[in-house]
């Protein structure tokens, strides 16, 4: 066998434990799920976190394997229907939900200011119009 025989198998190895990793990772996650509604608002937001570095982690992944010429040559076109048809789908909820979020997060923030609730450490900052985003409203 040769050498580029052996680099290949190898690669179809790291692909069977990239594999298992996800399935256990889909498991953790339905684990975590099952007793999300209990948590308190520190848990859930390591929760939320926790899935959105996997989730990063994952695209990423997904990136550089669109990036890989040798892996190119092994994904079909109806295989790359099926990413960009799943993408397209998990993109337009994570959209609606950070539209919904935002919107949400800026009435509450409203009402409290309009209630003077607004806790001392939490003042408005004063940004250069380039630099205010949707995550600079508040300081960290």
């Amino acid at each position: 066998m040769s050498t580029q025989h052996g680099r290949i198998l190898a690669s179809l190895s790291s692909l069977s434990e990239w594999i298992d990793m996800q399935r256990k990772a889909m498991e953790m996650f339905r684990e975590i799920n099952s007793s999300a509604d209990q948590a308190d608002r520190l848990a859930l937001v390591l929760i939320i976190r926790q899935a959105f570095q996997h989730m990063i982690k994952t695209l990423k992944a997904f990136d550089q394997w669109l990036n890989d010429p040798f892996i190119l040559n092994y994904i079909t076109k109806d295989m790359l229907i099926d990413v960009w048809n799943t993408t397209y789908k998990i993109l337009n909820e994570l959209l609606e939900l950070d539209i919904r979020h935002t919107k949400a997060v800026k009435e509450v923030a409203e009402k409290m200011i309009k209630e003077g609730k607004l806790p001392p450490m939490m003042e408005l900052r004063g940004a250069p119009e380039e630099e205010r985003g949707r995550r600079s409203f508040f300081p960290l």
